[in-house]
């Protein structure tokens, strides 16, 4: 559509994820617009990030050190590990301020329509973290979809001979939520996930 280094930015915008055409086109505008000290900015900062940003040799989270500042920390509960999809779900976690475990980043979910597998998850490197006989309880907490349920029951079919815990996110409606709008899933595993009332 457009000709040269502006074609050549659209279309490298838009190979990042959630990113379609408009978007990608909208955002190469406003970079041309941009100041150029902003954008310079901005491409020193991606550089920088490629360039220090490492994943966590214990738990697969982002790090700027060979382990990140969770696995660094004394206070944490070693007993208990919530296993997550990717490290942004750690991020959302921490969050809450409900969890004082240790995580194990996987790197994805299987789902072999996108040809992912066990093989290329970080399972292998689960299972070496389970030898201690530290580990108590494994809290699944992959997505509520169907990738992130096939995920979950695999890991759990993997752990359960192991004699360890085995707990999975409960999951349901948002509050504020309407009945009237929920689907069929969402609302049954709310009934299947319902706890004595408060």
């Amino acid at each position: 559509m457009y000709e040269g280094a502006l074609q050549d930015l659209i279309d490298e915008l838009g190979r990042l994820p959630g990113v379609g055409p408009k978007s990608a086109q909208r955002l190469a505008f406003h970079l041309l617009a941009s100041d150029p000290v902003d954008v310079r900015r901005l491409a020193e900062t991606m550089l920088v990030v490629k360039e220090k940003a490492r994943f966590c040799s214990i738990c697969g989270n982002v790090s700027e050190d060979e382990q990140c500042r969770i696995c660094r920390d004394p206070r944490r509960d070693d007993a208990v590990i919530c296993v997550v999809e990717e490290a942004k779900d750690v991020v959302a976690v921490e969050r809450t301020r409900e969890f004082r475990g240790r995580y194990h980043v996987l790197g994805g979910a299987i789902s072999p329509m996108e040809g992912i597998g066990p093989d290329q998850l970080r399972i292998r490197e689960l299972l070496a973290r389970l030898n201690d006989s530290v580990v108590q309880e494994i809290i699944l907490a992959m997505d509520p979809n169907i990738e992130g349920d096939a995920t979950a029951t695999y890991l759990r079919r993997m752990l359960d001979p192991m004699g360890l815990t085995v707990t999975r996110l409960a999951s349901g409606l948002p509050v504020g939520g309407d009945l009237e709008y929920a689907d069929e899933v969402t609302l049954g595993r709310a009934f299947a996930g319902r706890r004595a009332a408060q």
